[in-house]
């Protein structure tokens, strides 16, 4: 028998990629639901009768107070009626085995809620902050899977293109030695590179100018993903803007797009396990 896999969409605020989002987990086998920030903390929905919350991007709050700030704080700080913060209620999500992705907006969330990296459990470690071109990026870019990277969103992806939509996308980590641990512990879990995928910092293929030349984090457990390019913008091959060119090059090439493979990694991951969180 399959396992139902239950998807969270939070919305809600200024987040305006959640129908993106939704179609990305029902065409990966999931059953994904909507649901505004508002329902969840009033207690309406409960985040345990799901095993994935998602966080989707967009402009929470305007971006008034720096991208993902006040969402952040919101599940920081605002009680449930039980008196626990959603933050509080995410750790134990996460502990009995349910997974987050948080996607451009989300993963400025996820940084600034302090889930992510999550190498001190100590509150906000890193921060993503204005480009380096000081200027919205909006196309696309090559993303490299490091190798060893132990989420199982990024199972058995290499190289990926995918679009970037964000004026806030440029990780910094506060100092070497956090840096280093970053590192060591396999969390800064892809990277821009070039099309031929080597890592680099150079602009336009680094649209930001990030630390490590990091696109997307993970937690040491694997089950959070933040990430700032948009795989739910990339569900078809025709989401692609050479489209044309990939086909006259392979005509026998799979129509499905390469973002899609994220979210059925992860659904086809929770199938396996037979159980739910």
């Amino acid at each position: 028998m399959t396992v139902t896999v239950n998807a969270l969409v939070i919305t809600g605020f200024g987040i305006n990629c959640e129908e993106e989002m939704a179609a990305a987990w029902q065409l990966a086998g999931a059953t994904p639901r909507i649901v505004h920030l508002n329902e969840v903390l009033n207690g309406s929905v409960d985040v345990h009768a799901y095993q994935v919350i998602s966080l989707p991007g967009g402009f929470s709050f305007g971006d008034d107070l720096g991208s993902g700030k006040v969402l952040a704080n919101k599940i920081r700080f605002a009680p449930l009626p039980s008196g626990r913060t959603l933050l509080a209620e995410i750790r134990s999500f996460l502990d009995a085995g349910g997974f987050i992705i948080g996607i451009c907006n989300g993963f400025q969330a996820l940084v600034k809620m302090g889930l992510l990296p999550g190498v001190t459990d100590d509150g906000q470690e890193v921060t993503l902050t204005t480009n380096k071109s000081g200027i919205f990026e909006d196309r696309w870019v090559h993303c490299k899977v490091r190798a060893g990277t132990h989420t199982p969103f990024l199972k058995g992806i290499d190289v990926i293109p995918l679009p970037v939509r964000h004026g806030e996308g440029r990780l910094l980590v506060r100092d070497a030695a956090l840096r280093a641990q970053i590192q060591d512990q396999g969390l800064d879990c892809m990277a821009y590179c070039t099309p031929q995928g080597e890592l680099t910092g150079t602009y336009p293929a680094n649209p930001n100018g990030a630390d490590l030349h990091c696109a997307a984090l993970t937690d040491r457990s694997g089950q959070v993903l933040g990430m700032m390019p948009h795989p739910e913008a990339f569900l078809s091959l025709y989401n692609h803007p050479d489209w044309p060119a990939l086909r006259r090059r392979d005509r026998e090439i799979d129509e499905e797009g390469a973002g899609l493979r994220i979210f059925r990694n992860l659904v086809e991951h929770l199938q396996a396990l037979g159980t739910r969180p």
